[in-house]
Formats: structure tokens, sequence, C-alpha cells
């Protein structure tokens, strides 16, 4: 219970004591060993008792003190917001007997109180004439269908307070649009998940808003609204100009190390933050790693992701797309944690660096051969209990030695990065390097120690001297492109 509503209940009980503070008052009563509440120079009768039983549980009644026993008044009725209605209806400002000032009630919203209040975005710019009527208290507990009113109130979960532009992409199960929120004037983006009479959304489109409304980070994108009706589920994102696939395509697959270094980081940081709250990802690639234009990266599409439960340990197999997938998921295993995340990082690390898949097979078989010849034929030493695995021994793979990275990817020798990366891509899961440990490598250390004491929604490009470099041959989208750019949602 808060000090405030302890102050008005108080003050509503004990009108005897009309100029002492709560200190004060405290020394006219002494607990006794029977739990009964003694008034200093005399013992309370049971009805004071009774009172004092009572005051704490005064959601429907408070009493007065001792020397008005059998009165009783019906306690003023308590609005969502905390405050009785009778006080708030009689002036701005409620003084107790106490000398307790409490805060206006009446006093104008802001743009921040508003943002605050309801958890909206930072760049939500709610119409002055909507903050005028003051939807929202600031005030006092604020329950969920309170909320969910304000909220429609603003515009949200309404169809009509986005306007559809461009289509993006369109597949079995959902059309992606990009469009503008009236709200804000920025762009979104749409994601339409068409809804079956009898089958109802898909579980992808439930888990990925299940997870995403309860991950706020810089690197992870923003699910600003769900807009719910009979024949159609909308997720309302923030929009990002390209994902990484595109802009390494733009740059003809050859990114300065600097950038490299940004985009890793960047993916590190908001993998370890989903780690750190148990949500595995399970389809991290390169399409779905988004890029607005100051280079900020963000996670994106967690249809697949979800959130690891300790006593449960089996999965589906049939996760993160095939050139991303570790060895261990590709050979049937289903028990794994958040380790499946980093072999996916590791394979788009060298993706940046070289310009080209480390591991672009065909089939589940193809994939192994091209892991195996690459990093070489696993064995005991290397992987515990392959040989006795049942999937591997279906398999007839020659016994390859390895080959060297750094032939394939000579920039690999810069700054450590070969180092780190072969920490992403050890064959046994419990072996990988963590999202949250990655980002102390010295692979970072060019970009500062400022980094590891950003907040969570910080960005990095907060930080003097975090830019991106202009990587060689890129060529600026002039927007066109990025109709045909959404493959990374999950239709």
């Amino acid at each position: 219970m808060s000090l405030k509503r302890i102050r008005r209940r108080l003050s509503q009980t004990f009108t005897r004591f009309h100029d002492g503070s709560l200190t004060e008052l405290a020394e006219h009563l002494t607990i006794d060993e029977n739990g009964g509440i003694r008034e200093n120079g005399s013992t309370s009768t049971p009805t004071f008792t009774r009172i004092s039983r009572r005051l704490s549980l005064s959601n429907s009644r408070i009493f007065s003190d001792t020397h008005k026993q059998g009165v009783v008044h019906e306690v003023p009725r308590i609005g969502s917001d905390g405050e009785s209605e009778e006080a708030s209806g009689a002036s701005d400002e409620v003084t107790s007997p106490i000398n307790v000032k409490l805060r206006q009630k009446n006093r104008r919203l802001t743009q921040e109180d508003l943002n605050k209040r309801l958890s909206l975005p930072a760049d939500l710019r709610v119409p002055d004439a909507l903050l005028q009527k003051q939807p929202v208290n600031v005030d006092g507990p604020l329950t969920r269908a309170s909320r969910r009113q304000s909220l429609s109130e603003i515009g949200f979960g309404r169809m009509e307070t986005y306007t559809k532009l461009d289509k993006l992409g369109e597949g079995t199960y959902a059309t992606v649009y990009k469009g503008r929120s009236r709200l804000t004037d920025n762009l979104v983006a749409l994601k339409e998940i068409r809804l079956e009479h009898e089958e109802g959304a898909p579980c992808t489109a439930i888990r990925e808003v299940s997870l995403l409304k309860d991950l706020k980070h810089a690197n992870i994108v923003t699910l600003h609204d769900i807009v719910h009706t009979d024949k159609s589920l909308t997720l309302v994102f923030e929009y990002l100009d390209r994902d990484l696939k595109q802009y390494m395509d733009e740059c003809g697959s050859q990114l300065s190390m600097n950038n490299v270094k940004i985009f890793l980081f960047q993916l590190l940081r908001g993998l370890a933050y989903c780690h750190q709250r148990r949500v595995l990802h399970r389809d991290l690639k390169p399409q779905n790693l988004l890029i607005n234009d100051k280079g900020e990266l963000k996670l994106a599409d967690f249809g697949l992701a979800r959130a690891k439960s300790v006593p449960t340990k089996t999965y589906s197999n049939e996760v993160v797309t095939l050139w991303y997938r570790p060895p261990d998921v590709l050979l049937g295993s289903t028990e794994y944690s958040t380790q499946i995340d980093m072999w996916g990082v590791g394979c788009i690390f060298f993706e940046m660096v070289s310009g080209r898949p480390l591991f672009p097979g065909a089939t589940v078989e193809d994939e192994l051969h091209l892991i195996f010849r690459t990093l070489g034929t696993p064995t005991e030493s290397t992987w515990s209990g392959i040989e006795s695995n049942e999937e591997y021994t279906q398999y007839s793979f020659s016994n390859y030695t390895g080959e060297s990275l750094l032939t394939r990817a000579p920039k690999l020798a810069q700054d450590s990065a070969l180092g780190l990366l072969t920490k992403f891509l050890p064959y046994e899961a419990k072996k990988r390097i963590s999202a949250q440990h990655s980002l102390k490598h010295p692979f970072f250390e060019s970009l500062g120690r400022g980094l590891h004491l950003l907040k969570d929604q910080d960005s990095m490009f907060s930080l003097p001297g975090i830019m991106l470099t202009k990587d060689h041959n890129f060529k600026v989208s002039n927007g066109g492109q990025a109709k045909n750019r959404r493959q990374s949602m999950h239709f």
C-alpha cells in the first residue's frame, strides 16, 4: 500500500488529531501483547480493536476513533486512479485533516505523462486536442480495461489510424505493407495476417505477439500496435529501410571491418537481451536483421521464437533456415538452449566478412557435408557421443581434416576476428560462446568501452565516435527495391 493512501485513510479515520503528523498520531497509540490497540492513557474497547483490524481493509468502510464508538461512516467511493470521487469533485486540491497535501488530480496531462502511463513508444506524439480531453488519469492504479479504453481513445487498435502505402510482400498467411501512422506521422510496417474462420490466428503470430510485447530493446524491432478484426490480425511494427541481406547486396558484398563490428555487436546485444530472458530466436539469418538509415540493426521476425522453460527440454528440430542451422539440430537434436542461436551468429559473421554464405547447403545431408568439409569430420574428441548418434550413422561422410577459414576470408586475420568466429562454431552446443560473453571479446575493443554502459533502450550510435563508414560500391536504395525485400516475413 502506498504512503499516500495510508495518509488519506488515516486522515479520514482519526479526525480527532487535527494538526498532528503521522508520527505524532502514532505516539497516541500503543499495540498491546494481544494485538489490541491502546490509546495512551486508556484501554481501547473491543469496538476500537475491531476498528483497528478493519482499518487496513477499509475498502468498504472506515471508522472514527474510540470516542465515537458505534458511529460508522461510509467510505467515499474510490475511482480507478485511487482517489476519492467526492474529494476530487470538490476542488483541484485536497487537504487532509493532518495537513497532508495530495496531488492535484485534474492537472494537465503532458505527452511524457501519457507515454509513461500507457507504456507507449517514445516517438509517439498524441494530438494536442486529445491531451486536453485528458482521457487518462496519471495518478493511482490503472486497470487493464481502463488502459485498453484509453488506448482506443487515442487511436490504437483501429485500422483507420494507419494508411497503407505500398505492398512489400504477400504469402499464404499474411501480407506486409509499408504504411504511415496518423498518430506519429512515422512510417510503419503493417503485417496483415488473414484469419481463417475455423483455425483462427496462426501460432507463429500468437507467439510473435506474446514475446515482442515484453521485449523492449534498442536492437529488437518494436511492436507498436495490434489491430484485430473479424477477418484479419494486423501487427504494426516500426519500419526499417532494409535488411542485412539487402545491405550486403547493395555494398557488393564488401563490408568494411568497422561496419562488420557495428552490426555484429548490435546483433549480439539484442540476442543477449533475449537470452537473459530465456527467449530463443531460432531463426537468425540476414533477412531477419533489419537496418535503418542510421545503421541501427534490430532483430525481427520472432514467429519461430519461443520462451525456454526450464522443465521442458524438448523442442522442434524444424527451426532455423538451413544455411544457419547448427549440426546438432540438423542431426535431429530437440534438446537445446540459447546456443542454438550462436551457431547462426557465426554463419552471419562470416557472411558479412567474406560476402558469401558459409554453408549454403541444398538439403540436410548437403548442409552437413559442407560443414564437415570446412570444419573437419567430427570425432569423439571434437564431439562427444557423435559416433553413437543414430542420425549421424545413417550417413557415410568422408574423413575431412577441415579447411582454413582464412583462405576463404582473408579479412578474418584482422582484429582477432578469426578467434571470435571459431568460438561460435564448436560442434558441441555447450562449448559455444554466449552472446553476453562475446560482447567483451577483443574484436570489439576499437569501438570503445562506453558500449558496455548503455542502457537497454539506448542506441550505440548515441555514443561519440560510433558511426558507419561508407562501404565500397554502396548503392543507396531509392525505395523501389524495398517492395521486394521482406522475404523474411512469415507469410
